[in-house]
């Protein structure tokens, strides 16, 4: 059997929730081993942004609120959401200025990943942004942030330890570490 043909076959699906951020759809499948069972889909309706902003002294800001998913405080990158009808860029640098007030001259492509790909098409973006200026943040009614400025290895050291534990800014700031490791990224 060849690893990209797919063994699963949807018998039938439902629609079971729907709103302007998400929908979840149930469906009653065979799996692959040839077994009836069901499966869930969650599928969001932007693509997640994450920006790692890198001053000239090689700092970074974190943005701390409580997610009320998990019910406790997080440490992350600034993050967000790009409607799919956004150029990525131009989304993340809406997020960027929104949760932190900077703008960033110099913009790289960490790279592209699934956040929970086992029930969920959520797809994100990492990029690090440079030549950075200071303006107002414009954070949304949903978000009460706190700005912290670390040096990148303090983030690299906060990721380690567990401290941030968010699936995008984990991946980011690892995929840039690695990078500045191998001296494929400058700054």
């Amino acid at each position: 059997m060849q690893a990209e043909i797919n063994p699963w076959k949807i018998i039938d699906e439902a629609l079971v929730y729907d709103n302007k951020f998400i929908s979840l759809t149930h469906y009653n499948i065979i799996n692959p081993s040839g077994n009836k069972g069901i499966y869930g889909k969650v599928h969001f309706k932007n693509i997640a942004m994450g920006i790692i902003p890198v001053d000239t002294e090689g700092n970074t800001y974190l943005v701390g609120q409580y997610r009320f998913t998990l019910n406790q405080y997080s440490w992350e990158i600034p993050e967000g959401g790009c409607p799919f009808n956004e150029e990525p860029l131009e989304g993340a640098k809406r997020e960027l200025l929104e949760e932190t007030g900077l703008v960033a001259a110099h913009w790289h492509v960490l790279g592209k990943s699934y956040l929970s790909n086992s029930v969920s098409d959520e797809m994100a973006i990492a990029y690090v942004a440079t030549g950075l200026l200071q303006m107002q943040a414009q954070p949304e009614d949903t978000e009460q942030l706190q700005i912290k400025k670390v040096s990148l290895e303090k983030a690299f050291d906060m990721v380690n330890s567990g401290e941030i534990s968010d699936a995008l800014s984990v991946m980011a700031l690892q995929k840039l570490q690695l990078l500045l490791l191998q001296h494929k990224i400058k700054f």
